[in-house]
């Protein structure tokens, strides 16, 4: 079973500030809504942990990811394991931000993958999420143009 989550945000900065914002993660906690933070290291094979708040009884409230692809500043790509009992094939995820530059700016696309066998089941909880994604995109776009209106919850 797979479901696909995508959403963009145009932001008014350079690439290179965007990537700068997306891969400082240590930063995160600073500007991100809800209390999100992270630490690793963004390189390939590189792992990171994503703490969130909790949402949802199924799901991790810190996800341990690996890096798949860094592409400075177009792509990076994470895949984890979401359930929060972590078997494989219950739920995986796999995330993807592209960064295209558009019109003296970006346009920052998130996509993620959800597989297993809890698709089905997590399917409606992550249709809910796209108000959250949303939020988590606007900050970031917020903290790259310097607005700083993040937190704002």
């Amino acid at each position: 079973m797979t479901a696909e989550m995508r959403t963009s945000i145009d932001i008014d900065a350079t690439p290179e500030r965007v990537w700068q914002v997306l891969t400082d993660v240590r930063a995160y906690p600073e500007w991100m809504p809800l209390g999100a933070s992270a630490e690793g290291t963004v390189a390939t094979g590189g792992r990171l942990s994503v703490t969130v708040p909790l949402w949802n009884g199924l799901m991790r409230r810190t996800l341990h990811l690996t890096v798949l692809e860094v592409d400075p500043p177009r792509r990076l790509r994470l895949r984890g394991m979401a359930a929060r009992w972590g078997l494989p094939g219950l739920l995986a995820i796999e995330r993807t931000f592209t960064i295209a530059p558009r019109d003296g700016g970006v346009r920052l696309w998130q996509q993620t993958y959800f597989r297993g066998v809890l698709v089905p089941v997590i399917t409606p909880w992550a249709n809910g999420q796209r108000l959250q994604a949303g939020r988590a995109m606007e900050a970031l776009k917020d903290h790259a143009e310097g607005t700083d209106n993040a937190r704002r919850v």
